[in-house]
């Protein structure tokens, strides 16, 4: 006879279990969704400010370009450790420090005074929040087992899109009666705040938290132990070498691709709006968040459908090539139905970001826990590359050019690659066969 699933188990205890379960739900995806939108918002708040900021510190297009992305080179320096330090020590606690720490650096972003100083702060910047998103992905680890892996890292990675819907408008609102240096400084001394609410709420294991019943709790432990075995029933120790071993190239090489979309459209699609129909800042918030309305409908069905068919590639896969293909479609109706054009840029930016939930469950699914935290480091890092080189790249183009079309047309390809190559990613089932 065959033997029931984990997904099955789940079923039959889950009458007895379902308060609890809302409360882990409840209690740990909330919190790490506020904290990293704050993170988010410090980190993408300048693209509405960047005309300005350009202008105050004598910043040409390049210089802005590479200004908005150097922070992913100071983003590199901690993945790797992040995710060793958060399975080996303990997220929460780097998280918080990491929490002061970035708060600092977003707020000194708003209080310098040459084009140098604000490469520097934003390098500053990208250092400190580093190793923030390796060490969430071992905590939703720690509490979601396969089957509610996908569902849960898209609904904490909604924070990527709704930070831009809740905070667009406002920063639009804040740059037009005050300046830059307001909205970087406010924005920035948020993180400061949540770290009193994340050291309260969140714990690194079931087995520390008071609130979740016996029951849920034996039974967390109990599948996450067995999943951990059957991803790799040797569990190797952590070494570098395993690091560059299949899957991680080529998730470096998919993530890159997909940052270089998603960061070069994000910072400079407000200055495309603002150019083509030279609107106010408040406008322009408003419709730069249109987009991400999307988004987040997108992410949370694209990552229902892969934990419902215990699938990842082909949902990561379907997501880019989407994105690369409206965002062409968007440039090329540019000119003669800009509504039109408005439309597919609005569906291009759901696109990748709506692979980010499948995406980020193969590594947990597909490696041992000995290397997986470090490996969503290595992959995070250099793949977050694509945030200085798509930025940087599209500045180039549009300095050369006078206009996005080519731009935005090369950020399309590379989403279609990225599309292919995710073809090639390990097939892993989100509740494996017994």
């Amino acid at each position: 006879m065959e033997r029931p699933t984990p997904a099955l188990a789940w079923e039959k205890i889950a009458p007895s279990l379902t308060p609890m379960t809302q409360q882990r739900w409840l209690r740990i995806i909330p919190v790490a969704f506020v904290m990293y939108t704050i993170a988010f918002i410090d980190r993408t708040n300048i693209s509405l400010a960047l005309p300005r900021i350009s202008h105050d510190l004598g910043m040409d297009p390049v210089q802005a370009g590479s200004a908005a992305g150097v922070f992913f080179w100071g983003y590199l320096l901690l993945q790797v450790p992040g995710g060793y330090i958060a399975n080996r020590w303990s997220a929460k606690h780097f998280v918080s420090i990491l929490l002061a720490a970035w708060g600092l650096c977003a707020v000194g972003t708003g209080l310098v005074h040459s084009g140098r100083e604000f490469w520097v702060m934003r390098f500053l910047l990208g250092v400190a929040e580093g190793g923030v998103w390796p060490a969430v992905l071992v905590l939703l680890s720690h509490w979601f087992p396969r089957a509610e892996r996908a569902r849960a890292n898209a609904f904490w990675m909604l924070c990527l899109p709704l930070s831009l819907i809740i905070s667009s408008p406002l920063s639009g609102w804040i740059l037009g009666r005050w300046d830059w240096r307001i909205l970087l400084i406010s924005e920035g001394a948020l993180p400061i705040v949540w770290l009193i609410i994340w050291v309260a709420m969140i714990y690194d294991l079931p087995s520390q938290a008071l609130w979740i019943s016996p029951g849920e709790r034996e039974f967390l432990e109990a599948t996450l132990q067995r999943e951990s075995g059957e991803a790799n029933p040797a569990s190797p120790k952590f070494s570098p070498a395993a690091l560059v071993g299949h899957p991680v190239p080529l998730m470096v090489c998919v993530y890159f691709l997909q940052t270089c979309g998603t960061y070069g459209f994000l910072f400079w699609f407000p200055a495309a709006l603002e150019n083509a129909r030279k609107l106010s800042h408040l406008a322009v918030g408003i419709l730069f968040a249109l987009p991400y309305i999307l988004t987040a409908i997108g992410m949370v069905l694209n990552a229902q459908h892969s934990d419902r068919h215990h699938e990842r590639r082909r949902h990561v896969a379907g997501a880019y090539t989407v994105g690369g293909v409206c965002l062409l479609i968007g440039v090329l109706t540019n000119a003669r139905w800009p509504l039109v054009s408005f439309g597919f840029l609005c569906l291009a930016a759901a696109g990748p970001y709506s692979a980010l939930g499948p995406f980020w469950a193969i590594p947990t699914e597909t490696l041992p826990p000995s290397i997986a935290g470090s490996a969503m480091g290595v992959v995070n890092a250099f793949g977050n590359l694509g945030g200085f080189f798509g930025p940087l790249v599209v500045g180039f183009l549009y300095q050369r050019t006078g206009n996005f079309h080519s731009a935005f047309s090369v950020l399309g390809l590379g989403l279609l690659v990225a599309g292919g190559l995710s073809l090639l990613l390990p097939k892993v089932s989100a509740v494996p066969q017994n």
